[in-house]
């Protein structure tokens, strides 16, 4: 068996939202942020790179709203993009001290999700809001494209297909997912996933009509395109909402969660058995999740931590499922926010991601209120 350390890194007073490992550099991630669980206050989106000392703070860059979502450009190593409590998306380059270079200001509620295409000869955008709509952006044109209606909830993500160009799938509180084609405002196809909200949506990177759903229900379900009356797969083990979901980018069967009850989880949904490996790390809801296009087994991950977190911290070792693996974690943990780089052995590994939980920014709201 083999072991996994880990090594934490505060920003005071933030509570992290998303996390993004870049496609250019190994080990540099992005870390969309808020004050006060969104709810109130200022958003920061950080970047931060792995070296042999641990983890950097590269640079940080501030917002008037909280940030809830980040995505790299694919075709500038320094710029990117983030969606805001204000229904604003930020562009920023990481080159530049000062940012943002330019913003967009079309929803007209929280803009919570935001992806940039990976599909090679087009330089989209998409962005999914609590206002029901996704948007199409260029990021060279000063509007956006077009608008998708449809959704009977909040949206809480939107994910480009990685397969197919001009596509992308959208996940909501309306208990759907919705694939979407660019070149049609309508609906392509209605997937209705889970009997509660879905948080999370993500595409195989094998299998152009797979597609993974996160809800509320603690559930994680698959879907064939070709055939969506019944799941392909179904995995249980959480015990609150997952918030995030994301597949393996090497290899088809293998995907990651994170949730509301503070673990990450692997899955193999091919074996009898699915759950691979929990891993709790952390103490409070884990909110992003992110795997590493160069690194087999390098995983991000981000938490809202609590008050008392505050010190420099170093986190037990821990073993994992793969033998002989060489497992080394490193948590940054902002404040309330946590951002964990996880490199392990695994030869094969995969992931999700969950995002937003309305009920929680109510409970967390009349929380506060007293001590307003």
């Amino acid at each position: 068996m083999g072991t996994a350390g880990a090594a934490a890194l505060r920003l005071p007073g933030l509570h992290g939202y998303a996390v993004e490992f870049s496609p250019y550099w190994p080990g540099r991630v992005a870390c969309a942020a808020a004050q006060y669980y969104g709810i109130a206050g200022c958003g920061t989106l950080a970047v931060l790179e792995q070296n042999e000392a641990g983890i950097a703070l590269l640079r940080s860059f501030d917002w008037n709203d909280g940030l809830f979502d980040v995505t790299w450009s694919e075709n500038n190593e320094h710029v990117l993009i983030t969606s805001s409590g204000d229904g604003s998306l930020q562009i920023w380059d990481t080159a530049k001290a000062k940012g943002p270079l330019q913003v967009y200001k079309e929803h007209t509620q929280e803009a919570y999700s935001v992806d940039w295409s990976q599909t090679r000869g087009e330089q989209l955008v998409v962005s999914g809001s609590w206002d029901q709509t996704a948007k199409l952006w260029d990021p060279a044109v000063g509007k956006s494209l077009c608008t998708f209606r449809g959704h009977e909830g909040v949206i809480y993500s939107t994910i480009w297909s990685p397969h197919i160009p001009g596509c992308f799938a959208s996940a909501s509180g309306d208990q759907t997912v919705r694939v979407w084609d660019v070149k049609a405002p309508r609906v392509k196809l209605v997937i209705p996933a889970h009997q509660a909200e879905i948080l999370s949506c993500d595409w195989c990177k094998y299998d152009e009509n797979l597609l993974v759903t996160g809800a509320v229900d603690c559930s994680l379900k698959g879907w064939d395109l070709r055939n969506i009356r019944h799941p392909v797969f179904i995995l249980l083990g959480h015990t609150y909402a997952i918030r995030r979901v994301k597949f393996s980018p090497f290899h088809a069967t293998l995907l990651a969660s994170c949730s509301y009850d503070f673990t990450v989880r692997f899955w193999d949904f091919s074996k009898p058995n699915p759950l691979l490996e929990t891993v709790e790390h952390h103490t409070e809801f884990t909110c992003g999740l992110d795997l590493s296009l160069h690194n087999c087994g390098q995983c991000a991950d981000v938490h809202s931590g609590s008050r008392r977190e505050q010190e420099l911290q170093s986190v037990a070792e821990r073993s994992l499922l793969c033998r002989g693996s060489n497992t080394v974690s490193f948590v940054i943990p902002t404040g309330k926010d946590v951002v964990k780089i996880l490199q392990d052995g695994f030869s094969q590994i995969h992931w999700n991601i969950f995002v937003g939980l309305i009920s929680f920014f109510s409970l967390t709201f009349l929380f506060l209120l007293p001590f307003a």
